[in-house]
């Protein structure tokens, strides 16, 4: 696939955090895969990896939450996006608090939102959760510019990709 690199690498697409909660076990986990998907009724398609401990309690949610981050806060991406829920509790390193339906929401997040998932769909080596929002908030005052993929390049992932 090294062909599509000169697609890919011009990519640069804003990187959220996705929390799940199912059966008493929290997760989250940065996701550069994300897009709204409908326009009426509003939906928000998550992509989330097979391989991580997120997908696997995501399965059992009925809801998920989807964060944005400004830039600055490299350090919460690096807890989400750098470390695996297999050997540490993420959310004993950030603030957060219980959302609709049992979500877990990150209190200092740019932006969020919590959908109800209304559909999984597989694709790849990913599956993709598409979401109906049921409740949503964030800032009064921007904190600049959102984090991207780029700005993300330089964490080393918490959990292998395959």
């Amino acid at each position: 696939m090294a062909g599509m690199d000169v697609f890919l690498d011009r990519l640069d697409p804003d990187m959220c955090v996705v929390t799940a909660a199912a059966d008493g076990e929290r997760a989250g986990c940065l996701v550069g895969f994300s897009s709204q998907c409908s326009l009426d009724p509003v939906r928000f398609v998550v992509w989330l990896s097979e391989v991580n401990r997120t997908f696997r309690v995501a399965r059992a949610a009925d809801v998920l939450a989807v964060h944005l981050l400004a830039r600055d806060q490299r350090g919460t991406a690096e807890v989400f996006g750098g470390q695996t829920g297999d050997r540490v509790d993420k959310f004993q390193q950030v603030r957060w608090r219980e959302g609709y339906g049992g979500a877990v929401v990150l209190e200092d997040a740019e932006a969020w939102f919590v959908g109800r998932v209304v559909e999984r769909a597989a694709g790849g080596d990913h599956v993709g959760f598409v979401l109906d929002p049921v409740e949503w908030g964030g800032r009064e005052t921007s904190g600049g510019p959102l984090l991207r993929l780029s700005d993300a390049h330089a964490i080393p992932p918490g959990h292998p990709v395959d």
